[in-house]
């Protein structure tokens, strides 16, 4: 599967005899796979299969659920509540009793609430089980919907990550191609040095010397960060190439390219080599920010 967003969403509707439905399905970034169902009463038995379905599908991502369904009436038959009518007649000759009163009409009495009621007929198994099938067959279509929305998303990251993994690479070269960064130049420098320290009172003995240049020149030689960077390069596009889901490597990678881009500036002894270290650390950033939304 190309690369997916987390974060989509999607809407399907249909109906069956009486009833009709829509479906909401919401995704978002997560670290796992996360869902929340909001059925309508007598629905919940749905939500093991619902479950079931996004799983198959699906690999990570909050989602959310909602099914908002109505019953049209008008299916059943009309019944007279006669505990209620003997209730509102009895009501009725009380006030008549007691107040002279116009006399009160059938129609009049029959709208009262609950006098007349309507009884809706009973479903069977089999209308339930054909029902429960329409419904879940929509729900299919919004994840279908779902699906799509969230590879389009993916596509475009793709593309976004993949302009920034060249600006990393560019970025690395330019930190190779400073005249700091040079071993010529880092060994006039680390020279400079020790003859200023050979200067120090009392004189520092030679091996303290030898300590004290290893340890300058390896806090200015940058080439193993820059050898990483390239390193991460290579891997990030491998995985940007590959079918399956990636987003936890991905954010692994950057995690790392961080920690190479730190390093570099902590080495940095340069004001252009500083900046592009700066610069690293922004199309990281900004890289960063979009694999999070990646499955």
């Amino acid at each position: 599967m190309p690369l997916s967003s987390m974060t989509g969403f999607a809407r399907a509707a249909g109906h069956f005899e009486a009833y009709s439905w829509n479906w909401e399905v919401k995704s978002v970034n997560g670290k796992g796979l996360d869902i929340r169902c909001r059925l309508p009463y007598g629905f919940e038995g749905l939500e093991p299969e619902i479950r079931k379905r996004i799983t198959a599908q699906f690999g990570r991502g909050n989602f959310q659920i909602g099914c908002h369904l109505s019953r049209h009436s008008g299916q059943g038959q009309l019944s007279v509540n006669r505990e209620a009518l003997d209730q509102v007649l009895a009501a009725i000759s009380d006030i008549d009793a007691k107040v002279k009163t116009s006399p009160s009409s059938a129609d009049g009495i029959l709208s009262l609430r609950g006098v007349l009621e309507l009884i809706e007929p009973e479903e069977t198994d089999e209308e339930q089980a054909t029902r429960d099938a329409a419904v879940l067959a929509s729900f299919d279509q919004a994840l279908t919907q779902l699906k799509h929305v969230r590879l389009d998303e993916g596509a475009k990251m793709k593309g976004v990550l993949a302009e920034a993994v060249t600006k990393i690479e560019q970025l690395a070269k330019a930190a190779h191609d400073v005249d700091a960064a040079q071993p010529e130049v880092l060994r006039a420098r680390l020279k400079a040095q020790i003859e200023e320290l050979m200067q120090t009172s009392p004189a520092l003995p030679e091996d303290r010397l030898a300590q004290e240049a290893a340890l300058l020149f390896t806090k200015a030689d940058i080439r193993e960060e820059i050898d990483r960077l390239q390193a991460h390069v290579t891997a990030a596009r491998d995985l940007l190439a590959q079918d399956d889901p990636v987003g936890r490597k991905l954010d692994f990678l950057m995690q790392e390219f961080n920690r190479e881009a730190n390093t570099l500036c902590s080495k940095a002894s340069d004001v252009e080599l500083t900046q592009i270290g700066l610069d690293l650390k922004a199309v990281i950033d900004q890289a960063r920010e979009q694999v999070q939304n990646i499955e």
